[in-house]
């Protein structure tokens, strides 16, 4: 559940991902938030136009049609992979669908079957409507594919959601068919996997590179780990960039210098074949401790030491964990195995 995100984060969020945007006249206030509320938001929905030619379908997207007025979603992602914003806030693509899938998108479990529409979807799901017959003929383009992965999985980093969040059109509605000519569980396989990677693309729309990393210009509704999520560098890191302290407030058109990866943050070398435990000291300690504070695992007063105490061993058991990373086969294992620092460290620093 999530407050829905403004148009300006959309673009943003988007562009990070790698994804080709293009902004529709007037998108932004283009809505049906007179017909009902628009959020909380809890999932991302996919479905198929039915249409061909792509100025066609973003016309009929943008302005709906008799019966049905537009928009008819936030997004349409072309054949070419491009996506076209029509809408920013409750639009008409989802209608109403099964509270029982609702709460398992809020839940992020398997779906049940969709037999009632006793529930609107308009309220809590993002729309995307994807330029295709929905024949299961009409071919899907690899680069329209890759947009549709992109597109949601964009939304779901900015809400820090799982790809369970993702669903098609026909497990929401009873008699839906759309998307058809791919599963939705191929697509939120490919959407978890792209999840445990940082974004590929670019925000150059923001910001403009520097020789130490990039520039950033903060946008309404913004927040340091909005930022950071969206950029793929933590938002302490950021912080102590720009000398921001608590309660890490940041304004619209304030300008953050983004941190590329300093030297002293390097790859650490590991204490293997043997582990890195407590009781055994080893300056490698240091490198653990400090990965664990670049990553949130640990708080930054905890000082830096050869050898782990209690608030470090609780940090590691709470990482392994996490990560199903038992080295002694046991939850809560303060032990960090060669598995468990290569993993840390490249969430910490991408090495």
């Amino acid at each position: 559940m999530a407050i829905p995100i403004s148009a300006d984060h959309l673009v943003a969020a988007l562009h990070a991902e790698g994804v080709r945007v293009v902004e529709r006249s007037g998108w932004r206030t283009h809505n049906r938030n007179h017909k009902g509320p628009w959020g909380p938001v809890n999932g991302v929905m996919i479905h198929h136009t039915v249409t061909s030619g792509t100025a066609n379908t973003v016309s009929i997207c943008e302005r709906g049609y008799e019966g049905l007025p537009g928009p008819l979603c936030h997004g349409v992602i072309a054949k070419d992979g491009t996506v076209h914003l029509v809408g920013h806030g409750r639009v008409n693509h989802a209608g109403r669908g099964d509270d029982d899938v609702l709460r398992a998108v809020i839940a992020e479990r398997s779906l049940p079957a969709a037999n009632e529409a006793n529930t609107d979807g308009n309220t809590h799901f993002y729309g995307f409507e994807c330029e295709n017959l929905g024949d299961g003929h009409d071919p899907w383009p690899p680069a329209q594919l890759d947009a549709i992965e992109r597109a949601a999985t964009a939304l779901c980093r900015i809400h820090s959601w799982s790809a369970a969040s993702v669903i098609g059109h026909l497990e929401w509605q009873p008699g839906k068919i759309d998307p058809k000519g791919f599963t939705m569980d191929w697509l939120r396989e490919r959407i978890a996997a792209r999840l445990k990677a940082k974004p590929t693309g670019t925000s150059s729309d923001n910001g403009s590179k520097g020789s130490n990393g990039s520039m950033y210009v903060v946008k309404v509704g913004d927040t340091l780990c909005a930022v950071g999520k969206r950029l793929g560098v933590h938002w302490d890191h950021i912080a102590r960039a720009n000398k921001i302290s608590a309660p890490y407030v940041i304004k619209p058109g304030q300008k953050l210098t983004i941190p590329g990866k300093p030297s002293e943050r390097a790859y650490t070398p590991p204490p293997f074949p043997d582990g890195l435990a407590p009781g055994r000291s080893s300056p490698s300690a240091k490198g653990l401790q400090q990965a664990l504070k670049d990553t949130g695992w640990l708080d930054r007063s905890v000082p830096l030491a050869d050898n782990y105490g209690p608030q470090t061993q609780k940090a590691v058991a709470a990482f392994n964990h996490k990560h199903s990373l038992f080295t002694a086969g046991r939850p809560n294992d303060p032990v960090i195995g060669r598995r468990g620092w290569n993993l840390l460290h490249r969430l910490a620093y991408g090495t």
